[in-house]
């Protein structure tokens, strides 16, 4: 992806490449000040939010696993059976 900078004409490859290593420093500099803004969560909000996402996963696991043996009721015994000759 070309990035063209405003009021210069499109360089070659070559030039497109040392001006992005150029740009390197720059982008560098603009992340770390940009994660120095970043307001962390404690230890206490890591806590509860681990818990949360382990319930949350736990209950999904549950729901596809009362999925599955639903379907698996349906696919396997009752269905077959509608085809058997008694």
């Amino acid at each position: 992806m070309a990035v063209e900078v405003a009021n210069q004409p499109a360089v070659g490859p070559v030039a497109r490449v040392v001006a992005f290593v150029q740009g390197l420093p720059l982008a560098y500099r603009k992340v770390v000040d940009e994660m120095k803004r970043v307001t962390w969560p404690d230890r206490e909000q890591i806590r509860q939010m681990s818990i949360g996402v382990i319930v949350l996963s736990l209950g999904i696991g549950a729901v596809i696993a009362l999925i599955d043996f639903l379907l698996q009721e349906v696919l396997v015994r009752w269905i077959p059976q509608l085809f058997v000759r008694r």
